[in-house]
């Protein structure tokens, strides 16, 4: 099976990606992930690099309001919107990266988020779910058809990699989100709206699959 995987992800020659570096994320994981499958990959700090890159990965782990905050910051704010809502380059959020792309998060106190996505981070309802969270390890996630999607060749559903306290509350799911997960209720694992690309999963922990949907975003 993993020679499988290798031979079908060295199909292709992916332009450049460019892993988002603000100071929070698994940004080694990720870039190891890459480059398992071959893709040219660079992490990047400023500005000027954000524009100039092709592709953009939005990595994410920690709160909310830190996160916004270093990016504004470090400078990255204006970059970021203007190469995703201007340039019209595909960018792919994981867990709290996607989040971002929300219009707000509730996580240490209410604060904007980029505001591409008409959503917002809010924490799982833990007691009235009768859950605990964080949400962590492998769970099921069901794909919902769209046009180009992260899902190719991976069939209706399949298994992937969660932990995370807050998910993504959108009123218009059917518009947004391109699958979704159970734990306590339905929610949102995973969002597109055309360039903007998230998981609430981590793909570069989710072993095959995983590969499977960096490969996917990478040939876009």
């Amino acid at each position: 099976m993993e020679a499988q995987i290798r031979a079908v992800l060295n199909l292709f020659k992916p332009s450049m990606v460019s892993i988002i570096n603000y100071g929070m994320g698994n940004i080694r994981s990720v870039y190891n992930a890459l480059n398992f499958i071959k893709v040219d990959c660079r992490i990047v700090n400023s500005a000027a690099e954000i524009l100039e890159s092709e592709k953009l990965i939005l990595p994410g782990v920690g709160s909310f309001r830190m996160a916004m905050d270093n990016i504004k910051n470090r400078g990255l704010f204006d970059a970021i919107n203007e190469a995703v809502l201007i340039k019209k380059n595909y960018i792919l959020g994981i867990c709290l990266g996607m989040q971002l792309f929300a219009d707000e998060g509730e996580e240490d106190g209410l604060t904007k988020g980029f505001g591409w996505i008409p959503a917002a981070a809010k924490r799982f309802p833990a007691q009235v779910l009768g859950i605990k969270i964080p949400h962590i390890g492998f769970n099921r996630v069901y794909f919902q058809g769209t046009p180009v999607n992260l899902f190719k060749g991976l069939g209706e559903s399949a298994d992937f990699y969660f932990v995370h306290s807050y998910r993504m509350v959108c009123l218009e799911q059917e518009k947004y989100s391109s699958s979704w997960a159970n734990y306590g209720e339905r929610f949102i694992a995973s969002v597109q709206y055309k360039n903007i690309f998230g998981t609430q999963f981590h793909p570069e922990k989710s072993l095959s699959n995983g590969l499977v949907v960096l490969r996917n975003f990478c040939q876009l």
